[in-house]
């Protein structure tokens, strides 16, 4: 028997601990250290952090196996942050269903651009951004760990499409 296909919800903060467990590992997996205190400090209290955001997870029956996230920046412009998706479920398409879930509600959210801030070893989630049309940015990213800033125009993008 197949399993069912993985689905897309909206964050409870009974998710959190499974959340950490999810990205801090994926963090290690890249040689990154988790930083509960700052960069990470949002993933303790997801309901009150994301309260002006958004906090999606990717559930496989009852466990999280993806996670994104949009805060505002200013009234124009949000952070696609916190886009990570469990190893054994890589390279199946489930990395752009979270990307493009993020770019919809950010759109649906008011958002004219989004920005992120990644790593280099994280290989596979710049491939996604590129796909979908983000470009180098001369933001300083926002996080000690990542090294490179994106952004993509969301109004450009869609008179694109």
């Amino acid at each position: 028997m197949q399993k069912p296909e993985p689905t897309l919800r909206t964050a409870v903060e009974d998710d959190s601990p499974a959340i950490r467990k999810l990205i801090f590992g994926i963090l290690r997996e890249y040689g990154l250290s988790p930083d509960p205190a700052e960069t990470d400090s949002d993933l303790f209290d997801l309901e009150n952090h994301y309260r002006v955001g958004w906090f999606c997870v990717m559930n496989q029956g009852a466990s999280i196996i993806g996670t994104v996230a949009l805060l505002p920046m200013d009234d124009d412009t949000w952070e696609l942050r916190k886009m990570y998706l469990h190893p054994n479920w890589r390279g199946r398409g489930y990395g752009l269903i979270l990307l493009d879930q993020a770019i919809a509600k950010a759109r649906i959210l008011g958002a004219k651009r989004l920005i992120l801030s990644t790593a280099s070893v994280l290989k596979e989630a710049i491939k996604l951004y590129k796909c979908r049309g983000f470009t180098p940015s001369s933001e300083t990213p926002v996080a000690d760990r990542c090294d490179q800033a994106w952004a993509l125009d969301l109004q450009q993008s869609q008179a694109s499409n």
